[in-house]
């Protein structure tokens, strides 16, 4: 769904911060008015880019899950029951979209980020006087390990919530953390 850029909401101020009504726009996008989706998908996409940059590693395919995201929220406004905020519905809608597009993308595509992210941590250090800062770290961990670190150390979920957002048991989403945060303890202190 294409929308028309306009210069700022009326709900956003030029910093970026949501000022008034958010849950108005969502009943009025939730009733299918355009615009009140275009102040909803304003207040929101930079978090949800965020997450989807977050867990995927990348920012092309960020940014097309964040279009995904947005386009699947438009479809499934009417399912938004108000029982928690919309922010974390949303949120919500994400991370299950990142999970679903890595699931459908197979491990293919992962075991040859794996290798070579392993091969980048593991094997060659920054040329001299750069240094990895935080995101480019976590983007260099394996996506097993990358998704569970974001959830719980940068989102916030309990390892019960992921265990079961990811299929697997809470014991694996504990040892996907912990070596995540081992591989970024090796390549941050380079």
């Amino acid at each position: 769904m294409a929308m028309a850029l306009r210069a700022t909401p009326p709900n956003v101020t030029h910093s970026g911060t949501v000022t008034a009504a958010p849950d108005r726009d969502v009943a009025r996008a939730t009733a299918g008015d355009r615009d009140a989706f275009e102040r909803v998908y304003r207040a929101h996409v930079g978090r949800i880019y965020s997450v989807c940059l977050r867990m995927l590693g990348d920012q092309a395919e960020a940014e097309e899950a964040t279009q995904d995201v947005f386009i699947r929220a438009w479809q499934k406004l009417a399912l938004y029951r108000g029982e928690s905020a919309f922010s974390t519905w949303l949120h919500r809608l994400a991370v299950n979209l990142v999970l679903s597009r890595r699931k459908a993308d197979g491990t293919r595509r992962g075991r040859q980020a794996d290798e070579g992210a392993l091969d980048l941590v593991a094997g060659h250090a920054a040329p001299a006087g750069i240094g990895i800062d935080l995101e480019a770290a976590i983007a260099t961990l394996p996506p097993g390990a990358r998704r569970v670190f974001v959830l719980h150390d940068v989102e916030g979920y309990k390892h019960e919530e992921i265990a079961e957002m990811l299929g697997v048991t809470s014991g694996g989403t504990k040892a996907q953390l912990h070596r995540a945060r081992l591989l970024l303890r090796k390549a941050l202190s380079r």
